[in-house]
């Protein structure tokens, strides 16, 4: 006979566990941005996911839809426009690690970094890891200016609408200061979780 006074614990409380999560020990949730704008974009973007799920110590755990935008910080119509996504991951790598794994993900893409807001076959930004707050200036957590950009927040709001920006607040409260101008949904272009 069950006890009436122990209540059952609501389903929507409970987080899912799958062997992935098992594989890892104690893992720290993460939200990686990803653009690009030069050659094959969709095939980079999934490429790069690829490579993130292939990392030891790194699963992926959700991948946004993707969105057409300008580049950032330049001449309108100087630059292709960017394919922008987000991704989820949980992790064990420290933040240190896994922005190296970032790096190197890039330069197998053959990202060049010779201007500041130059084109690029692939960029792999840290927009938060857990609720790390850092002025490290070789990697400020969260990113100084994710807060600011809607191809950032759009697509981390469509696969985690409750997320929050440490230090900023909801995400879907700076996403609606920020708005969607310039922030495309390409409906007709689909990314897909490793296998």
């Amino acid at each position: 006979m069950s006890d009436p006074t122990v209540q059952p614990v609501p389903a929507s409380v409970v987080e899912q566990v799958d062997a992935a999560d098992v594989t890892l020990s104690n893992p720290r949730r993460a939200v990686i941005s990803l653009g690009s704008n030069l050659g094959n974009r969709l095939e980079t973007l999934q490429g790069a996911i690829d490579a993130l799920e292939d990392t030891p110590g790194v699963r992926v755990k959700a991948v946004s839809p993707v969105y057409e935008t300008a580049p950032w910080g330049v001449e309108p119509g100087s630059q292709p426009s960017y394919f922008n996504a987000v991704v989820l991951i949980k992790t064990t790598l420290p933040p240190e690690s896994l922005l190296e794994r970032g790096h190197a993900i890039e330069e197998a893409f053959e990202r060049v970094r010779d201007e500041r807001w130059g084109p690029r076959t692939l960029d792999v930004d840290i927009v938060a890891y857990a609720d790390v707050v850092s002025g490290d200036p070789v990697l400020t957590l969260p990113h100084p200016r994710a807060h600011e950009r809607g191809f950032v927040l759009a697509p981390w709001s469509d696969i985690d609408p409750e997320a929050e920006l440490p230090g900023r607040g909801p995400v879907a409260a700076l996403l609606a200061e920020v708005g969607r101008d310039g922030v495309l949904a390409r409906a007709d272009l689909e990314l897909r979780l490793p296998e």
